[in-house]
């Protein structure tokens, strides 16, 4: 088989398999949430969220100090992706200069080297956005989680926990813009490393984002106990 063979059966192929994993990941999100690591972790932050809401004077420090650690979080991966950007852009630029030469499988013409570093350029800004709006509703969650007058009003609370799993969401987007660009990295040096790394990663994001029967359990047992203590606490303030 030709190299352009290989080249158009194997990355079509390799990017399938990497999409339907997540567009089977994000109906599983949607329709059975407590199957997915999302799905729980969105449903704790709202737990979370009524925690701290509860008596904001109380617990307003240690919400704070949590979303910074998220927004330092993002930070630093944002500052990442746009390093990258800028170091591919700088390397494509002084490449287009130079003669082309064929130093890798796979990659006969200057055209597909194009296409590659610009896939990669493509994924780390996509990367940096993401990150940068994780930002901007953590710094808006860390304001509205500090307001006394939202203390008794649920649908405020709903609104502020909205906004932290938002933040978390682009968070998570930007995350996995990180993981298509090892596969588009490897293209690099051929389409078949980056087909194999295609199939190895959607195998191990399939174990690091669905849960177990143990953990399942044992998180509805936990809101099961939260949301009693919620109950009793509030009888105990009518009385």
């Amino acid at each position: 088989m030709k190299e352009k063979q290989v080249d158009s059966v194997l990355v079509p192929v390799g990017m399938f398999i990497f999409l339907s994993y997540h567009i089977w990941l994000l109906f599983t999100i949607i329709y059975h949430p407590r199957r997915t690591v999302v799905g729980i972790n969105a449903e704790s932050r709202r737990n979370w969220v009524f925690s701290m809401m509860a008596d904001p004077l109380k617990n307003g420090v240690l919400a704070v100090q949590t979303i910074r650690n998220n927004i330092m979080a993002s930070t630093l991966l944002a500052t990442t992706a746009i390093t990258l950007s800028s170091l591919i852009s700088v390397f494509v630029s002084n490449a287009s200069k130079s003669t082309s030469s064929k130093l890798v499988y796979g990659n006969k013409t200057s055209l597909f080297s194009s296409i590659k570093f610009f896939s990669i350029l493509l994924c780390f800004l996509v990367a940096f956005l993401c990150h940068v709006q994780s930002i901007r509703y953590y710094a808006h969650v860390s304001f509205l989680a500090t307001v006394p007058t939202f203390k008794d009003r649920n649908d405020c609370i709903e609104y502020v926990a909205r906004n932290l799993n938002r933040g978390c969401f682009f968070w998570s987007l930007g995350l996995r813009a990180f993981y298509l660009s090892f596969p588009l990295f490897l293209w690099i040096f051929g389409p078949i490393p980056m087909f194999v790394c295609c199939c190895m990663m959607s195998v191990v994001l399939y174990f690091l984002d669905t849960t177990t029967s143990f953990t399942r359990d044992l998180h509805c047992q936990s809101v099961k106990e939260d949301a009693k203590a919620n109950d009793v606490e509030s009888i105990h303030h009518s009385l």
